[in-house]
């Protein structure tokens, strides 16, 4: 979990603009500051996990990010569903099937997350 959230976090700060486009529809006025902000979690996750005695902390903060961005994950599916029924071509309908596949592979990630709670010291 560790390297997945500090890589991740390092390109939400570089690159905000990759993430921008799947913030929620209602959030969208603020997307700029949500993709920095999660940038910045997901580093402070990353950071917490490494050291035993703020694992346990930082596995209860992951897991609620965790839970906290999955609506994005789900809006980029519902993006990529509209582009592929749009568009009707092998990449778009891959790309969706990509995303839909993700969605469930949250959940594991989130119960990794939740286990590094009991993982201190």
């Amino acid at each position: 979990m560790i390297v997945p959230f500090a890589v991740s976090g390092v390109i939400h700060l570089v690159r905000p603009e990759t993430f921008e486009p799947i913030i929620p529809r209602p959030l969208r006025a603020r997307r700029h500051e949500l993709v920095l902000l999660s940038g910045v979690a997901e580093l402070a996750c990353a950071a917490g996990l490494l050291h035993p005695r703020t694992r346990p902390r930082a596995g209860l903060v992951s897991a609620a990010l965790l839970t906290a961005v999955w609506p994005a994950n789900a809006q980029m599916s519902l993006d990529l569903g509209r582009r592929a029924a749009r568009r009707r071509d092998a990449r778009s309908v891959a790309s969706l099937a990509v995303s839909l596949a993700r969605l469930p592979l949250q959940v594991p990630l989130i119960r990794i997350a939740w286990a590094a709670r009991e993982a201190g010291p």
